[in-house]
């Protein structure tokens, strides 16, 4: 049975699933905390703070059309005291700015939350791709 705290996170997620769909920064702004610490999918090794994390959002809705295709499977969420962790897939799809529609690829997703003034922010956030040890690049076919 789902306990209080983690019915809050997630209507937490659903409403950053809500914000990723319309490409809605301002919607995904109070989901994370001020100094959230972000391992994303794109180039750098981390970003620090909410505009950075934003940043990484607002390049990746430059290549949708809205409203964008996004889909979290598998959410698991362990409730601790503040603090709360959650692991799944998401999926990103949609039709590209150039018209090509893309069913997108499965990412790992690890979420860490803490509970601040009584609600539940994104504190870290991490997404990976497996990769092949032999040649270096992402495995971006496989499936939950």
């Amino acid at each position: 049975m789902a306990t209080l705290d983690e019915a809050e996170i997630r209507r937490q997620i659903d409403k950053l699933v809500a914000a990723i769909r319309n490409a809605d920064l301002e919607a995904m702004k109070p989901l994370y905390a001020a100094d959230v610490v972000s391992f994303d999918a794109g180039p750098r090794l981390q970003d620090v703070g909410i505009a950075a994390k934003l940043n990484n959002w607002s390049e990746a809705f430059r290549f949708f059309e809205h409203p964008i295709g996004v889909e979290m499977r598998d959410v698991e969420i362990t409730v601790v005291g503040d603090m709360a962790f959650g692991h799944g897939f998401n999926r990103l799809s949609g039709t590209l700015k150039n018209g090509t529609q893309v069913g997108g690829f499965w990412v790992r997703a690890t979420y860490c939350l803490r509970k601040i003034d009584g609600g539940w922010v994104i504190v870290h956030d991490h997404v990976s791709a497996p990769m092949d040890p032999g040649s270096g690049k992402a495995m971006l076919n496989l499936e939950p």
